[in-house]
């Protein structure tokens, strides 16, 4: 118990530490690339932005942490209370980084250079948030509730959002060029803030059917040595029990899981799916059986 605590508290305290460092590169981001150039971000970030070059940059970070108010009550009643201690946490810190770095020189270079780096820098920061549990952007939360209400997605429920933002943008400012150059901007924040809550080691997940189960789950496991789940299942058609077997297995080994399996049996059916994020414990050494460098003998599968 007191181990469990302690990694907790650890834990904890990572997290911390990678959304400070989340929220100083977003507010670099900010106050050297996008302000500067009258460019906005999505969502109350975006919000924050107009706001703030109607009036004075001084006020940005306060407009941050008024704007997001709302959502942070939303989050309260609906979500779940250690959620919004995460995200006030993560609000007020990206508030004194603005702050902090209000007068800070900008980035005085040509309009591309400024989407592309401004943008990966705020998508990078603002990835780091997201990803140790924290969120800067109230918008999300609407998202959410309204996903559970109406079946719509979180993504198309935030572009719909965003799209009224850059076009409030547009018309205020009668600047359509400055509004798509934010577009512009917002999508390579949003590229940068999915590599970085993805990781590079992207994996899949294969869910095999086929007459061959036990065939298969030998030659998958001694080949490739990977781990794999077998599902009890019927099928649809015939009524027949059946084993699925699902596989969770890195990009990189895909193309010869695929080839393994239609070696076996050339009318399994695959059905492959990206894969976020996994979370796990003490890896099983079973895993780690393929040996680096080895090549499959393809005479011995086939």
């Amino acid at each position: 118990m007191v181990n469990t605590l302690a990694k907790s508290k650890k834990q904890y305290f990572k997290n911390a530490i990678w959304m400070a460092v989340g929220a100083f590169l977003a507010a670099l981001s900010i106050q050297v690339f996008l302000y500067p150039n009258k460019l906005i971000d999505g969502g109350v970030i975006g919000i924050s932005l107009i706001f703030a070059q109607i009036t004075n940059s001084i006020y940005l970070p306060f407009y941050l942490i008024i704007f997001n108010i709302p959502f942070i009550y939303l989050a309260y009643r609906f979500i779940r209370k250690s959620f919004v201690i995460q995200m006030l946490f993560a609000v007020i810190l990206f508030a004194i980084f603005l702050a902090l770095l209000e007068k800070i020189p900008s980035f005085d270079a040509d309009i591309l250079e400024v989407i592309v780096f401004g943008g990966a820098i705020l998508g990078v920061g603002v990835g780091l948030i997201i990803k140790n549990g924290g969120c800067t952007d109230g918008t999300e939360i609407l998202a959410i509730l309204v996903n559970r209400k109406k079946g719509y997605t979180v993504g198309q429920i935030v572009l719909f959002i965003n799209f009224f933002i850059f076009g409030a943008y547009g018309l205020i400012f009668r600047n359509w060029h400055i509004a798509l150059q934010s577009l512009m901007t917002y999508f390579v924040a949003f590229k940068m803030m999915d590599f970085v809550i993805s990781g590079l080691d992207e994996m899949k997940s294969v869910m095999i059917i086929s007459n061959k189960p036990d065939k298969l789950r030998k030659v998958i496991m001694r080949e490739l040595g990977l781990g794999l789940t077998i599902i009890k299942s019927k099928g649809g058609f015939t009524g027949e029990d059946r084993d699925i077997l699902l596989v969770i297995v890195e990009r990189l080994d895909l193309a010869e899981l695929k080839e393994i399996v239609l070696c076996q049996d050339p009318k399994a059916f695959m059905a492959i799916e990206n894969l976020h994020e996994i979370a796990h414990g003490q890896r099983d050494k079973l895993l780690l059986r393929k040996k680096k460098g080895s090549s499959i003998n393809k005479a011995n599968i086939c």
